[in-house]
C-alpha cells in the first residue's frame, strides 16, 4: 500500500527560496507570490511533516537544526527532478541522455579525449560514457546494445549479422614486437642477427591482453603454443608490463614509437611479424540522435578535433 507525500515539489521550491533569502517577503518576491502565501506553504509543511523549519524569534528567520537537515535532502530531490526535466527537454529536442562509445583498447579511452571541448561546445546535456574493450569486446558490446558507438579492429569478429548497423573505415595499424632493453631476447636478438624462432621466443614469457568479449570466443594474437602468459586487462598495462621486462610482444607502433627513440624498449624481428590490422568506427542505425551523429561526423569528415586521433594510424583510410 503506496501513501501520499507529504509534501510537493513547490514546497520545497519554497523551502529552499526561504533558507536563501531568511525572509519570507523576499522569497515571496522571487517566486513571484505574496508573503502570505509563502509564510502559509512553509507553516503547512512544518505541520505535515510534525517538525519545526525554521526559528522565527529573531528579526532574521533562520533554519532550524532539523530544518537544515531536511533542506539537504530537498535540495537533492530538487536537483534530480531539475536533472530529468532537462534531460527530457533534450530527448524531446533528439539529442540523448546518454551516448556509450566503446574504444579498442589499442587505443584506449584518452584517445577520444581530444575531442571533448569541442562536443562539450555543443551543451548537448548528453552524458558521456566512454569504456574500454579488447579484441571481440566492442563488437560484443554493440551486438548486445552496451555501446551506442565502437571504434574497433575488423580482425575481432566484424560487423554483427543481422542488419541494423553502419561503419566507415579509419586506417590501419602497424604493431612491433618489443622487449625492454634489459630483457634476454634483445641481446639473444643482436647475438644471432636473425629474426627470432618461434622456438626462441617461446622460451620466454608473453603478455597478452584479455579479451572482454563475454558471448564470442576468446581470442588472443601473437602467443605461441605452450608459451608462458602474463594476461593483463588493458594495452597500456601491457605496455608497462613490457617496459619493466616482464614479457614480450606486440605493440601498436604508435604507443612504442617513443620508448624505442629514448631506448627503453627494443624493436626485435621475430619469425612469425604480426600483419597490420583494420580498424572501423561502427555504430547502431537506429539509437543515434544528436551526439550521436556529431561523434560519427567527426571522424567520417576527419575534423580537425579527431586529427590527433587519426594521427596514430600508419595508413589512415
Amino acid at each position: 500500500m503506496t501513501t501520499s507525500p507529504k509534501f510537493s515539489l513547490d514546497a520545497l521550491t519554497v523551502l529552499e527560496a526561504v533558507a536563501r533569502h531568511s525572509s519570507f517577503a523576499k522569497a515571496a518576491e522571487e517566486l513571484h507570490k505574496v508573503p502570505s502565501a509563502i509564510s502559509y506553504s512553509v507553516a503547512q509543511l512544518e505541520l505535515s511533516l510534525g517538525i519545526q523549519l525554521f526559528d522565527r524569534t529573531g528579526r532574521a528567520i533562520k533554519l532550524t537544526p532539523m530544518g537544515a537537515d531536511f533542506l539537504i535532502e530537498a535540495g537533492r530531490l530538487l536537483r534530480s527532478v531539475g536533472d530529468i526535466e532537462r534531460r527530457l527537454t533534450l530527448l524531446a529536442s533528439g539529442w540523448e541522455a546518454e551516448l556509450r562509445i566503446a574504444v579498442d583498447t589499442v587505443f584506449g579511452v584518452k584517445s577520444l579525449y581530444p575531442l571533448l571541448p569541442a562536443f562539450d561546445a555543443l551543451c548537448s546535456g548528453t552524458r558521456l560514457q566512454l569504456r574500454e574493450e579488447a579484441f571481440g569486446g566492442c563488437w560484443d558490446a554493440l551486438e548486445a546494445d552496451r555501446a551506442d558507438i565502437v571504434i574497433a579492429g575488423l580482425g575481432a569478429g566484424g560487423i554483427p549479422p543481422g542488419g541494423g548497423y553502419a561503419a566507415c573505415p579509419l586506417g590501419t595499424l602497424s604493431f612491433d614486437y618489443a622487449v625492454a632493453r634489459n630483457h634476454p631476447l634483445a641481446a639473444l636478438a643482436k647475438q644471432v642477427g636473425r629474426p627470432l624462432s618461434d622456438a626462441e621466443v617461446r622460451m620466454h614469457r608473453a603478455v597478452s591482453v584479455a579479451d572482454t568479449s563475454r558471448s564470442r570466443p576468446p581470442r588472443t594474437i601473437g602467443l605461441l603454443a605452450g608459451q608462458n602468459t602474463l594476461t593483463v586487462s588493458t594495452m597500456d598495462d601491457k605496455l608497462a608490463a613490457q617496459l619493466q621486462g616482464h614479457g614480450a610482444g606486440f605493440l601498436p607502433r604508435h604507443l612504442v614509437q617513443s620508448e624505442m627513440q629514448r631506448g627503453a624498449l627494443v624493436r626485435l624481428d621475430v619469425e612469425q611479424p604480426r600483419p597490420q590490422a583494420a580498424f572501423c568506427l561502427a555504430w547502431r542505425r537506429d539509437t543515434l540522435g544528436k551526439s550521436g551523429q556529431w561523434w560519427v561526423q567527426q571522424f567520417e569528415m576527419r575534423t580537425p578535433a579527431a586529427s590527433a586521433f587519426f594521427a596514430m594510424f600508419d595508413c589512415p583510410a
